[in-house]
């Protein structure tokens, strides 16, 4: 007997072990919470799956999400990065990471812990929403709103109100497992 997953994760092996490993899962690591943002952002306009099969190019290509690493990259680097199709070939997107990673560190410098400042959006806590089919979960909530323009006024790119709900839901600030799915 295999086990229920929610309806939006397809067959794809790939697909199958981030619904199971990762997405929706509490996610307390700088780093790692780094890279989704930075990751959500880059599948504006795309597919998530996509994006995965992706991830690994991108790993490579920003130094394991090392954040200050990134932040210093100059545009050239950037330019070459965009003749590698294993990352999306976007000059505005690959540009948000380097300054998302900028903004990162100047807020890092002000709260002292972006970690915590992030999930202080939803009071330390992951919030988790009846979802009896994925088309019933939101797109964006006040909280994805709230947590965007926040974003955007410290400098960060590509973080439109979807794509923090999107993050969200990745980092397990929101568990939009549905309710029948064996990681609810």
């Amino acid at each position: 007997m295999s086990l229920q997953r929610c309806r939006w994760c397809s067959d794809d092996p790939l697909y199958i072990d981030y619904h199971d490993q990762e997405w929706g899962k509490p996610l307390y690591d700088e780093a790692q919470l780094f890279e989704l943002l930075c990751l959500e952002g880059q599948q504006a306009g795309l597919s998530w799956i996509t994006v995965l099969k992706k991830r690994d190019c991108y790993r490579q290509h920003f130094f394991q999400y090392s954040i200050q690493e990134i932040a210093e990259l100059s545009d050239t680097d950037l330019e070459q990065k965009l003749q590698d199709a294993g990352l999306i070939r976007h000059i505005g997107k690959l540009n948000a990471i380097r300054a998302n990673a900028q903004a990162w560190l100047a807020l890092k410098q002000d709260t002292g812990d972006v970690v915590t400042w992030l999930w202080q959006f939803v009071a330390a806590e992951p919030i988790t929403n009846t979802v009896p089919d994925y088309r019933q979960a939101p797109a964006q909530t006040e909280i994805s709103q709230k947590l965007s323009k926040t974003l955007k006024k410290h400098g960060f790119k590509f973080v439109g109100a979807t794509t923090c709900y999107a993050f969200m839901q990745a980092c397990g600030m929101v568990n939009d497992h549905e309710d029948d799915c064996f990681c609810k």
